[in-house]
């Protein structure tokens, strides 16, 4: 899938009255970082690097040296955007992997020549910014804390519900409603909902029911697909730390 170039301009990542509003995206911990750049080079997707004068230099990974802490990328000695970009000393990279956004600075660039080929390195970065694209896939939620939806069920309003989520995205959720309770209709919209994912993911939103999915048997429990309607953008960033914190920990659970 093509990512338009517009898409893969930096975000303005910088502290703003001594608070970084995107230091809930911010990865520190090198065996992650390790791996998310040998993810690069696995799937040889582009990069995107842009110098203090927004020079643009679209490459991709080549290796990552875990020992020395270097990275090496696919180089054209001729290209004059390299030139410039090798002028500058420094540069920012932008780069997807499926849904996710990842951007990291890259310091000490250097042009390495050798018999048939050129790289350019560049010293692993300490820190990189992760960011979910809005039509992300979703994350299956956590077991332990029972992420659930309370709300009164909308036909009828004596009755409160506590769903459980299945799953979510910045988009929406999935909602697990069990045999016993009176069925929800697809395409209402259900207010006042408080979400609880876990102890730091906590939010109110109204939802707009579009699936209406019956398990299988013994089962007779429904699957709701829902969205989140004007999703504010204190609400978004709560998401988009869940989401992200949720991936981490698989994947550190999958490096074990």
């Amino acid at each position: 899938m093509s990512t338009p170039f517009l898409d893969t301009q930096p975000a303005a990542i910088g502290a703003s009255g001594g608070i970084d509003p995107y230091a809930a995206f911010r990865i520190e911990q090198t065996r992650e970082i390790a791996a998310l750049f040998k993810q690069l080079v696995d799937s040889a997707v582009p990069i995107a690097l842009s110098g203090p004068s927004a020079i643009g230099f679209t490459t991709v990974l080549w290796a990552v040296d875990s020992v020395q802490h270097r990275l090496s990328f696919s180089a054209d000695a001729d290209s004059p955007q390299l030139q410039r970009l090798l002028e500058g000393g420094e540069a920012t990279g932008v780069a997807y992997l499926d849904a996710v956004k990842l951007q990291f600075d890259l310091q000490h660039l250097m042009l390495v020549r050798g018999a048939r080929h050129c790289a350019l390195q560049a010293d692993m970065p300490r820190e990189m910014y992760r960011f979910q694209r809005r039509d992300s896939f979703r994350v299956r939620t956590q077991d332990r804390g029972s992420p659930t939806a309370q709300f009164r069920h909308p036909s009828m309003p004596d009755m409160t519900l506590a769903l459980r989520v299945l799953d979510v995205s910045i988009g929406g959720c999935a909602l697990l409603l069990p045999d016993d309770v009176p069925p929800l209709a697809a395409g209402v919209e259900i207010r006042g909902v408080h979400v609880e994912l876990d102890a730091d993911a906590r939010f109110d939103a109204n939802l707009m029911l579009h699936h209406v999915t019956t398990m299988q048997a013994p089962s007779r429990a429904a699957r709701l697909g829902c969205e989140f309607m004007h999703v504010e953008p204190k609400t978004e960033r709560v998401l988009q730390r869940y989401i992200d914190q949720t991936q981490k920990r698989r994947r550190l659970l999958s490096l074990d």
